[in-house]
């Protein structure tokens, strides 16, 4: 718990550089009149992927988590405290908000031009591809176990920053271009959440509705799929006693 004030700021800023970049680019290829418009997914997941690189990078302080489901594997695995986790999650979470509301901020006047109001929201939140909350549930679980585990196998169970920023940033383009397909991979329920919140309070012109009914598959999703690799690690992974 020492510099807890630190890491807490750290974690804010990191998961706030996350969420300006990744949403950035969901809404440069997804926002009318964007020179990005169009790119397609690939260019979203390669995004994404350096996203996590630059919020892994400056939010070293922290160990750059950025991720409630990475900071509840850390509780698992003994390297914080539960009371250090939530506070995480709050930064975190926090984080998110800021992050999507400067992507707004970016992008207002694309976002007043856009008339497809799921093409807002997809800049702040993940949907799925085929509404099947089970199915949805269980690719997010199988996402988020794929990220934890393998960052907890190069890190002999410590945090991502240990393993370094670039590693990361390909093991999440990994995750995108493979698994991204059903759901939109949020493998994070803070950078799901905290966007969704951004998007229902924010004064964005014809933007609908922000799809609580779907919410709570981005957050519960990641947090079993965190929760499960952390536990197999014990078992199955040899850097981890």
């Amino acid at each position: 718990m020492d510099d807890i004030g630190v890491k807490f700021l750290s974690e804010l800023v990191g998961t706030a550089m996350l969420i300006i970049l990744g949403g950035g680019v969901v809404a440069a290829v997804s926002l009318t009149k964007s020179k990005g418009f169009g790119a397609g997914f690939l260019m979203v997941t390669i995004g994404w992927g350096f996203a996590v690189f630059a919020g892994v990078t400056v939010s070293y302080k922290s160990g750059g988590q950025l991720n409630p489901a990475v900071s509840l594997a850390q509780a698992i695995l003994g390297n914080i405290t539960v009371g250090a986790m939530l506070l995480f999650w709050l930064a975190q979470l926090i984080g998110a908000v800021i992050g999507a509301v400067i992507v707004w901020l970016a992008y207002k006047q694309h976002f007043d031009e856009e008339p497809d109001a799921a093409a807002k929201l997809g800049v702040f939140s993940t949907g799925p591809a085929i509404r099947s909350y089970g199915w949805n549930l269980v690719t997010e679980i199988i996402g988020t176990f794929v990220l934890v585990f393998v960052v907890i196998a190069f890190t002999n169970g410590q945090t991502p920053s240990e393993l370094g920023a670039i590693p990361v940033a390909f093991l999440v383009i990994a995750i995108g271009v493979s698994l991204g397909g059903p759901t939109g991979y949020a493998i994070n329920p803070a950078r799901d959440l905290g966007p969704r919140i951004a998007h229902a309070f924010l004064p964005i012109k014809g933007k609908g509705s922000s799809d609580w009914a779907y919410a709570w598959v981005p957050v519960v999703g990641p947090l079993l799929g965190g929760a499960i690799a952390a536990g197999l690690s014990y078992a199955l992974l040899p850097v981890v006693s």
